[in-house]
C-alpha cells in the first residue's frame, strides 16, 4: 500500500466565518489543499435573491475579495490548490471575479467551475417533501440538487488550480481531491466513505478543533483558534492535526462531537458518492492533538440527489428588549403579551388575519428549559419576541407599536436605541430527491468544457439495519446517588430542517451501560417534550461508545422558518446535559 499523504485544510465552515483562517493555514498548516464550504438552505435563498437584483452576484463575494486576495499568490507558489463551493447559484460570475483576481495579482492560474446543481429552470414535476409528503410549492426563491464529488475530481484531473462549484454535498469538497490522488474508483466505497467522513469531519472548521466543544474550558486560545487538517492515507484513514502554534485542540471529544453533527442514522449516511456507515469509526489519540479516523464503512449511493428547495411562507419579525429590577421576568412577558394583545385588536379592526405564530421566550430566565428551568429570581433579562405573519404591513405595524411600551407597561424596560425591528421573508425549506439521469453536471475548465454529463450510480443498496450494543444489565441492588450527563458524556446538536440530533459521547467505559439504561429515546424525549413535536429515534454507535438522538419537528419550523431564539437547536446538546442519571455511590464523580 502507498505512503503517500495528502493535507487538506478546511477554512471556512459557514459564509461570513474567519477572514483569517485561510491565512493560517497557508502559513502554518503544510497543506496540499485549501477547501471552504460556505453554503447552507438559507445561504442559499438569500443567494438568490442577490442575483435576481443583480445578474454579477449570487456567489460568496467573499471568497474572492477577502479570502483569495489575501492568500492566492502563495498558495500558487506553494503548489496549493483550492476547492470551494463559493459558486453558490452564479459559478460563472465567481469564476469570472477570480479570473480578474489572478490576472491583477499576475497568476497564471487554472480555473475550473462544476456546476448544474441549480434546477431553477427544469420541470419540476411531482416531488413530494421527504418527510411530510408535502407537494412542491408553485413558487420557489431557490432549488438545488447536492452534487457530489466525482465533478470535481474530474476537474482537478484536467489540470485546474482553483475549482469552484454550486451547491453540492458539504463533505464533497474534501473528498474529491482525495479521489484524484489516491485514484479511488467510484465503486472503492470503503475508501469514498472515508473520504466522506474527513470532509464531514473538518467542512465545519473549527468544530472538530475545539469550536462548541463540551469541554471548552480546556481548549488553550479561542483568540487564536485553530483550523482543522486531515492528513489522509491512501486507504482513507486520516490523521486530524492543527497548524503548530495555534489555540485549538484536538481530542475524542472534540472529533467524535463533530462525526455526529447534523447526521441521522450513522449506519445509513447517504452521499451522492457513497452509502456511508459510520458506525463502527475508531477514534486513537496518537499524540497530543494529533487523533487518528479509521473503520468508516461504504456501499453503493444510489441513483438518486438530494434537493433543496426554499420558499417565501410570509414573514417574520424578531427582537430582543432589555428589563431589569424586581420580578423582571414576569414584567418582561405582561409586557409582551400586552402587545401582542393589542396589536391583535388592532389587525379585528383593520380587517387583518390574526398572527400565524408568536414566540415569547425571556432569556434570563431560562424560558428554553421549559420544565427543568432553575433561574427564578434573576434581576435581568432579556425579552425576546417572534412573530409570522402573511401581511409584511402587519409586521410594520407591530414592530411601531413596540415602542408604545416604554411609557405604558412595566418599569425597567431599556434597549429602544437600535431602532425598529424589520419584518424579514420567512424562509421555508422543502427536501426532496431527483434521479442523477435528470441532472447535467458541467465541468469547465478555463475555456474549455470537459464534461457535461449525468454523474449516473446505478447501483443501489439497501439500508443496514441498526446497530445495538450487547451491555450486561446493571445490578439493581447497588446503592447510587444522582449526578448531571455532563459527567458523564460529551454532547453537540444541530440541525436538518425542521429536525434536530443530539449526539453523546461517554466519557469513560464504564459509564456506556449508565447512558444505554438512563438516557433512552424516551427519556429523551420526555426531557425535551416542551420543544420536541414529534418522535425521538436512537442510534447506538459503539465504534466510539456513542449515541446519536433524531428529534423530529423539534424546530419551530427549522432555521430559516422558526420564530424560536434557538432555530438551529444548537444548544439542545448543551441543555441535555443538565438531565440527571444516577450512578453508583462509590463512583468518584
Amino acid at each position: 500500500m502507498s505512503d503517500k499523504k495528502v493535507r487538506v485544510g478546511c477554512a471556512s465552515a459557514f459564509y461570513g466565518d474567519s477572514q483569517l483562517a485561510a491565512r493560517q493555514l497557508v502559513d502554518k498548516g503544510e497543506i496540499d489543499y485549501l477547501v471552504f464550504d460556505y453554503l447552507a438552505e438559507a445561504t442559499m435563498a438569500i443567494l438568490a435573491r442577490a442575483k435576481a437584483t443583480n445578474a454579477d452576484f449570487g456567489y460568496a463575494v467573499d471568497f474572492v475579495t477577502v479570502a483569495m486576495k489575501d492568500v492566492l499568490s502563495d498558495c500558487s507558489k506553494k503548489g496549493i490548490k483550492v476547492i470551494a463551493n463559493a459558486g453558490g447559484v452564479n459559478v460563472p460570475a465567481c469564476i469570472s471575479a477570480l479570473e480578474k483576481l489572478c490576472e491583477m495579482l499576475e497568476l497564471d492560474l487554472t480555473v475550473a467551475g462544476v456546476y448544474g446543481d441549480d434546477l431553477s429552470n427544469f420541470e419540476h414535476g411531482d416531488m413530494p417533501e421527504m418527510q411530510t409528503g408535502k407537494p412542491l410549492p408553485a413558487k420557489l426563491a431557490s432549488i438545488n440538487a447536492y452534487l457530489g464529488a466525482m465533478p470535481i475530481s474530474d476537474a482537478l484531473a484536467a489540470g485546474a488550480d482553483i475549482v469552484v462549484t454550486g451547491r453540492v454535498v458539504d463533505s464533497a469538497v474534501a473528498l474529491a481531491p482525495l479521489i484524484h490522488e489516491f485514484g479511488w474508483s467510484e465503486t472503492d466505497y470503503d475508501q469514498l466513505a472515508q473520504g466522506s467522513l474527513v470532509g464531514h469531519v473538518i467542512e465545519c472548521g473549527a468544530q472538530c478543533t475545539g469550536g462548541n466543544y463540551t469541554d471548552w474550558q480546556d481548549v488553550p486560545d479561542f483568540s487564536d483558534m485553530s483550523y482543522p487538517i486531515a492528513e489522509v492515507s491512501s486507504d482513507g484513514s486520516f490523521i486530524v492535526d492543527i497548524p503548530k502554534g495555534t489555540g485549538g485542540l484536538v481530542t475524542v471529544g472534540s472529533v467524535g462531537e463533530q462525526i455526529l453533527y447534523e447526521i441521522g442514522d450513522p449506519a445509513n449516511y447517504l452521499l451522492p458518492d457513497v452509502a456511508c456507515d459510520f458506525s463502527k469509526v475508531q477514534l486513537e489519540q496518537i499524540a497530543k492533538d494529533r487523533l487518528k479516523v479509521s473503520g468508516a464503512k461504504g456501499r453503493a449511493p444510489g441513483n438518486k440527489y438530494k434537493v433543496c428547495a426554499t420558499y417565501i411562507d410570509g414573514y417574520r419579525l424578531m427582537g430582543t428588549f432589555f428589563m431589569g429590577g424586581p420580578r423582571c421576568a414576569d414584567k418582561a412577558r405582561t409586557s409582551l403579551n400586552a402587545w401582542v394583545k393589542r396589536t391583535r385588536s388592532a389587525f379585528t379592526a383593520k380587517g387583518l388575519d390574526d398572527y400565524r405564530a408568536v414566540s415569547i421566550e425571556i432569556i434570563g430566565s431560562e424560558d428554553t428549559y421549559g420544565p427543568h428551568a432553575r433561574s427564578q429570581n434573576t434581576r435581568e433579562v432579556m425579552g425576546k419576541f417572534g412573530l409570522h405573519h402573511n401581511d409584511k404591513n402587519a409586521l410594520i405595524f407591530a414592530s411601531a407599536e413596540m415602542a408604545y411600551l416604554a411609557t405604558s407597561a412595566t418599569p425597567g424596560m431599556s434597549g429602544f436605541g437600535a431602532g425598529r425591528t424589520k419584518p424579514q421573508p420567512l424562509m421555508m425549506v422543502h427536501s426532496t430527491f431527483i434521479s442523477k439521469d435528470d441532472v447535467p453536471v458541467k465541468v469547465q475548465v478555463g475555456d474549455n468544457i470537459i464534461a457535461d454529463k449525468c454523474y449516473s450510480t446505478e447501483q443501489d443498496s439497501a439500508p443496514i439495519a441498526k446497530y445495538y450494543y450487547q451491555l450486561d444489565p446493571i445490578d439493581g441492588s447497588i446503592a447510587t446517588k444522582v449526578v448531571e450527563l455532563e459527567q458523564l458524556a460529551y454532547a453537540r446538536s444541530g440541525d436538518k430542517g425542521n429536525n434536530a440530533n443530539i449526539g453523546i459521547i461517554a466519557r469513560e467505559d464504564k459509564y456506556l451501560p449508565i447512558l444505554f439504561e438512563q438516557v433512552t429515546a424516551q427519556a429523551v424525549e420526555a426531557y425535551l417534550s416542551h420543544l420536541v413535536e414529534g418522535e425521538v429515534e436512537r442510534f447506538d454507535v459503539p465504534g466510539f461508545n456513542a449515541f446519536n438522538f433524531f428529534l423530529t419537528e423539534a424546530l419551530g419550523g427549522g432555521g430559516t422558518a422558526s420564530i424560536r431564539v434557538d432555530p438551529q437547536g444548537k444548544a439542545f446538546g448543551q441543555m441535555l446535559l443538565s438531565m440527571k442519571v444516577k450512578v453508583p455511590v462509590e463512583w468518584d464523580i
